[in-house]
């Protein structure tokens, strides 16, 4: 009788333990999705991230600006840096963020998501929830160099294969256009 009890009891402990994990590897439903956008501040960091990619656009409309002031109206600044503006304020984050919610569920099962919204509700979860736009900002005003620079060796690129294969396309008659004698 004692072994079966302890065998009662071991197979109530597996059935639990299995059910548990089952649990845990169950895909993330829509609402463990929004716990976790709601312990990451979605909204507040979309925003702040906004922020500085703003600030790295404002950028790139003053050196512009400065690049081709004699070809641009004085006001041009001051227009593109409103239309950018505009563009960010009118993001529809409510909507961006209902449309990550199955990307997030294919790639984190139920398990996933509740370690991370105990992360993020950590102190070291929230310190880097606080430091990542300035991190991202300084990131961006780093790499916007790099980028301008690949972009411009990109561009003369394509430039001069698109100018390379003009010049070849002229020299050969196409295959499809025959000179016919009459």
């Amino acid at each position: 009788m004692k072994r079966f009890a302890i065998l009662i009891a071991l197979s109530a402990i597996l059935a639990g333990n299995c059910v548990a994990q089952s649990a845990q590897d169950a895909p993330a439903s829509k609402e463990d999705i929004q716990r976790y956008l709601e312990a990451i501040h979605s909204h507040d960091m979309v925003k702040q991230m906004l922020a500085a990619m703003s600030k790295s656009v404002h950028q790139l409309i003053h050196e512009q600006y400065i690049k081709d002031k004699d070809k641009l109206p004085a006001d041009f600044e001051v227009r593109m840096t409103q239309i950018v503006d505009d563009m960010w304020n009118d993001m529809p984050l409510d909507e961006m963020m209902q449309a990550m919610v199955p990307s997030y569920q294919k790639h984190f099962t139920k398990g996933d998501i509740d370690g991370l919204v105990a992360f993020y509700s950590s102190a070291t979860g929230q310190k880097v929830l606080h430091e990542m736009p300035a991190i991202m900002s300084e990131a961006m005003q780093a790499m916007t160099p790099i980028m301008q620079k690949q972009m411009e060796t990109v561009q003369a690129r394509v430039q001069q294969q698109t100018e390379e294969m003009m010049k070849q396309s002229e020299k050969k008659p196409s295959p499809t256009s025959t000179t016919r004698k009459n």
